[in-house]
């Protein structure tokens, strides 16, 4: 019809992994012009979480930069990821054709869908090095603490309460692509101004008990679930200053306080253990703040008041505010 193309390719993440990296080429993008106009046509593959992923538009040496005005293109700065939408027909200009039922929520998404691929290729050293644990108990860790993961996330959905993946559990993410197996439990993190009051009961309703709550809205909250087969859930709740972000900690029987300092982040999608989940997009500065520059070496002893790098004494709690401020179930 007299349009001239581009078409952009890439590896396909899908079928990479641990053990495997494939070769296979698919269609991200085409880009057609006709005269002064373009179109330009974003192509969503289905992932294994049950959402939709689009790649970067990655302009390869020999691709003519005037082509089109590429900076000006909305999708493709960077990868994406997005709610399956359900799609309506509908006639524009005389011509059938589909748009999101929830035209709003799609557009919503757009500024907030960046996406971060795991590391493969740096997991496959990493086990190349520490050998994984396949034992019995790491096999039944990982299917516990991933089960308890898609609850907490399917109850935090409901509620509408991003939420993103934190500590030890980031750190499996970015070091291993995988859950640690020696962490016992699965940490996420919050920021407070997504607290609703209603979170312990969604979790009590969906099966997951409070074990403690330390702290204060206005102050180091932090909730803890007992999920099955005595795997927990941390729930860490981030307070955000003019140049950090920091999330609290108590001790129970003193009423000390501690304060864990972050740079600023923003958050990502990425996909962990067949879902899409929220990691912070500044990953590498995220980790090294908790877990410092040897990051890389697994530690299995760890001292959550002396260990992170990031920890600094924040004063007691008045006794007066320990009923409040320091409840254990």
């Amino acid at each position: 019809m007299g349009f001239q193309c581009l078409k952009i390719e890439s590896k396909d993440p899908r079928l990479d992994g641990i053990d495997s990296l494939s070769g296979t080429e698919i269609p991200l993008h085409y880009i057609c012009k006709l005269a002064t106009h373009a179109i330009h046509l974003v192509v969503f593959h289905e992932r294994s979480g049950n959402y939709l992923w689009h790649g970067h538009l990655r302009l390869k040496e020999h691709i003519d930069r005037k082509f089109v005005p590429f900076q000006k293109l909305q999708f493709g700065r960077y990868p994406g990821a997005f709610d399956r939408p359900e799609l309506q027909q509908v006639t524009v200009d005389g011509l059938e054709v589909l748009i999101p039922k929830d035209p709003m929520h799609f557009v919503e998404e757009v500024p907030h869908s960046r996406f971060i691929e795991c590391r493969y290729k740096e997991a496959r050293a990493f086990f190349q090095q520490y050998l994984d644990d396949n034992t019995v108990e790491a096999v039944a860790f990982r299917k516990s603490a991933k089960e308890l993961l898609q609850l907490a996330a399917k109850t935090l959905n409901k509620l509408g309460v991003p939420f993103w993946l934190s500590s030890g559990t980031c750190l499996g993410w970015y070091r291993q692509c995988n859950i640690i197996p020696y962490s016992k439990d699965v940490d996420l993190g919050i920021f407070i101004q997504d607290y609703k009051s209603d979170i312990i009961l969604a979790f009590q309703d969906a099966g997951l008990p409070l074990k403690h709550k330390f702290g204060k809205v206005e102050d180091s909250l932090e909730l803890s679930f007992q999920g099955k087969d005595d795997v927990k859930l941390d729930v860490f709740f981030f307070y955000e200053e003019t140049d950090h972000m920091w999330n609290g900690g108590t001790q129970a029987k003193t009423g000390k306080k501690f304060k864990y300092l972050f740079p600023k982040f923003t958050l990502c999608w990425t996909e962990f253990v067949d879902m899409k989940v929220h990691v912070p997009c500044e990953t590498l500065e995220y980790i090294e703040a908790n877990y410092g520059k040897t990051w890389k070496i697994p530690v299995k002893t760890w001292d959550w008041k002396r260990s992170p790098p990031n920890v600094q004494p924040n004063g007691i709690w008045p006794i007066s505010e320990w009923d409040e401020v320091i409840q254990l179930y």
